[in-house]
């Protein structure tokens, strides 16, 4: 629950369940759940939520993660609540909360989100507004297939970068350890030589989405968030290091400034949830 200038007056947590009506139910149990006693105060609600969103009806579909087909989310949780909802797709919503948590001097430029999670993903906001495109597919850009390593991806092509570094592909090549990309790092810099290939995997993926990103949207700032950017500067330094590499061999990457524009998001802060707090203002 935020106020209307953005500040946080009320927060909460409940685990995800899979289905429609279960995600309709939770959704206004939470909304409730969270003002408590002050929820006459309420004037919206917004929801992020992953998958294909119409915004104009609040219709959610192909949400696999949450075994959903269809839903007509806003329609449902509006009628249960009494209040408008806004719906929108949970990537949109965290780069709109990371966005908030910017400077003031950046906060109002173009600012790219990505999204490290279980998939890869990338949502941007300029001059406070989120950009969605034309069909709304922008920022997909986990399924572009630019890695070298060709490896076979979920959506039937082979390559793409979402097979190289979010956290579920990571477990995939580092079963070792949960969360494995702290344990890479960490014995990558120890000397290890399998952690050190992978390494290189993963942050030679990264560095080809910072690439693309900037060189398609030209965004002041990117902010890294979600669950892989839990690993910290370590992570940050390492992708640093790669882009720096590739500095070192190309004018016009180094021109490009690509280091400067790197910012990780703070893993304590529910950028996801203030964002779509904020869709609904």
């Amino acid at each position: 629950m935020i106020d209307a200038a953005g500040a946080i007056l009320a927060s909460g947590r409940m685990a995800a369940r899979k289905g429609g009506d279960k995600i309709a139910e939770d959704t206004v149990s939470i909304v409730r759940q969270v003002p408590g006693v002050r929820f006459d105060e309420v004037r919206s609600a917004g929801i992020g939520i992953p998958g294909l969103v119409h915004r104009d009806t609040g219709r959610v579909e192909n949400v696999v993660n949450l075994g959903v087909e269809a839903l007509e989310l806003g329609e449902r949780v509006s009628d249960e609540l009494g209040l408008p909802v806004w719906v929108d797709n949970d990537v949109n919503a965290a780069a709109l909360g990371a966005c908030g948590t910017l400077p003031a001097p950046l906060r109002y430029g173009r600012m790219a989100f990505v999204n490290l999670g279980t998939g890869l993903a990338a949502g941007f906001v300029h001059g406070g507004i989120v950009e969605r495109g034309g069909t709304g597919v922008l920022g997909e850009i986990g399924h572009l297939p630019v890695d070298p390593n060709r490896i076979a991806c979920q959506c039937g092509q082979r390559g793409c970068l979402e097979t190289a570094c979010p956290g579920g592909d990571i477990r995939r090549m580092w079963a070792v350890a949960n969360p494995p990309l702290p344990d890479i790092l960490a014995k990558a810099a120890a000397g290890d030589s399998d952690a050190a290939r992978v390494r290189g995997i993963v942050m030679h993926a990264l560095a080809d989405v910072v690439q693309i990103v900037v060189q398609t949207t030209d965004p002041s700032v990117i902010v890294i968030g979600s669950g892989v950017s839990r690993a910290g500067f370590p992570l940050l330094d390492a992708l640093r290091g790669e882009l720096r590499r590739r500095e070192s061999s190309s004018g016009f990457i180094r021109r490009l400034k690509l280091v400067e524009r790197l910012r990780l998001s703070d893993p304590s802060t529910p950028i996801g949830a203030i964002g779509a707090a904020l869709i609904a203002c």
